[in-house]
């Protein structure tokens, strides 16, 4: 059964230019079913199905136009640019899927039915076979395995309800497309394993032996992560890619390291006091937990809330580290102890311990809140705080982010090329109008 396995390559790109290049590395790693996915045909139109079926005469093309109304239309449309294989989704009428199945008899081409986010795949995907289509498709989209969801839980129910090929797709690399054919696949999708590897060729050759022996072959990219690999998550990835994953929100303008090289991940405790008074700050430090990063907001102002013996203090606790929006002190003797301490200030004096301020209060700094369990990392870009209750997605995301970002590299450093042309820059300026 595993060597009737077939691995389909979902060229996810906004450019036809970046499908091409990681198609022709991924073809020369054994893969033959090439799709020209949603993002490609909405960017470039069916010509990139037209650019695909040219280059690759010999592949299996599937244009994945996620039909929801005019079948026959946008079926015919595909197959004349040379889609062998059309996808509509499951959630259509019954009318839009029995005409695209139509059209798919008229032009040659197989319909495959994208299950995704219905509510009972395995009863819809029984009614779509007796419609008449070819394939049904298991689909975890993007968005929900940002949040820790995976394809393979209604895989077996979907492929035990149906005698027809069950396509999988969802996340998939390496280490998981072997889980798929027990569990009754028949074609395995893959897109960003391969669409992001700085090697496509190897990529593939990789999942391809994985699908074929059965046997996982280890990866340290391309997963997607639980709450209780927050903290190892965060750490691979930068406050950058963090706030890149976040739509550029988080940053918390201010507070950099008192030295290259610093990082710091962990839940917050937040403080706010008055500038100056280091009661508060220094209070925190004994409630606490190990691995907290602390989170004093001064308004940006000193004289220092903040010293050697705090930090002191801290390592022997086990805090992770100290983010002070207003002025530290003891400079060199807090780098030399390696503790990660960001302040907005510097300052060789130091305020009295007052006891004004509050422990664990909401604090808000330029356009980011900050509360008491919100994830903060902390590194030389400087700081961005992720809700506590996006911190899953966002951490997934962010090392999606890292893992676009190695295969531009490979593109620069390996092809020659700028970021400019990776990218085809000047394609992507916003049109207004007058």
């Amino acid at each position: 059964m595993t060597g009737e396995i077939q691995l389909q390559l979902a060229l996810d790109f906004a450019n036809l230019s970046q499908a091409l290049r990681v198609a022709r590395e991924a073809w020369a790693g054994g893969v033959r079913r090439l799709e020209a996915g949603t993002p490609l045909i909405k960017s470039e139109g069916l010509d990139c199905v037209r650019a695909l079926r040219g280059e690759f005469p010999e592949a299996t093309i599937v244009a994945d136009m996620k039909i929801m109304d005019a079948g026959r239309v946008e079926v015919e449309m595909a197959a004349k640019a040379g889609a062998d294989v059309v996808v509509v989704l499951g959630a259509a009428s019954d009318a839009t899927i029995r005409e695209c199945i139509e059209a798919g008899d008229s032009y040659d081409a197989t319909i495959m039915v994208d299950l995704i986010e219905v509510p009972n795949p395995a009863a819809r995907a029984q009614q779509v076979a007796e419609l008449g289509a070819g394939i049904i498709g298991v689909h975890c989209p993007v968005d929900v395995q940002m949040e820790g969801g995976s394809p393979m839980d209604s895989l077996r129910q979907v492929a035990e309800a149906v005698s027809i090929p069950v396509a999988v797709a969802g996340g998939i690399n390496s280490e998981t497309a072997p889980l798929a054919v027990p569990n009754g696949a028949g074609i395995v999708i893959v897109g960003g394993a391969i669409i992001k590897a700085p090697d496509a060729k190897q990529a593939a050759a990789d999942i391809l032996q994985a699908i074929r022996s059965g046997e996982a072959v280890a990866t340290d990219r391309f997963k997607r992560y639980g709450a209780e690999d927050l903290r190892q998550t965060f750490l691979e990835a930068s406050a950058a890619n963090i706030s890149d994953a976040m739509h550029r929100k988080g940053w918390v303008p201010g507070p950099l390291p008192i030295r290259p090289g610093l990082k710091c991940v962990g839940p917050a405790l937040t403080v706010w006091t008055y500038p100056g008074d280091w009661h508060r700050p220094v209070a925190a430090i004994d409630e606490a937990e190990a691995g907290t990063v602390l989170f004093v907001d001064v308004g940006g102002k000193g004289p220092a809330v903040w010293g050697a013996e705090a930090s002191r203090s801290c390592l022997r606790k086990g805090i992770a580290g100290v983010v002070i929006h207003g002025a530290a002190r003891d400079i060199s003797e807090i780098a030399e102890l390696g503790f990660p301490c960001f302040s907005t200030l510097q300052a060789p004096a130091a305020g009295d311990p007052r006891g004004v301020g509050m422990i664990g209060v909401p604090l808000h700094i330029g356009e980011t809140d900050i509360r008491t369990g919100d994830w903060v990392i902390a590194d030389d870009d400087g700081v961005v705080v992720v809700p506590a209750e996006r911190a899953v997605e966002v951490a997934n995301r962010a090392l999606d982010v890292v893992e676009r970002e190695a295969r531009e590299k490979s593109e620069i450093d390996e092809k020659g090329m700028t970021l400019g042309q990776v990218s085809e820059l000047m394609r992507w300026e916003q049109q207004r109008g007058d």
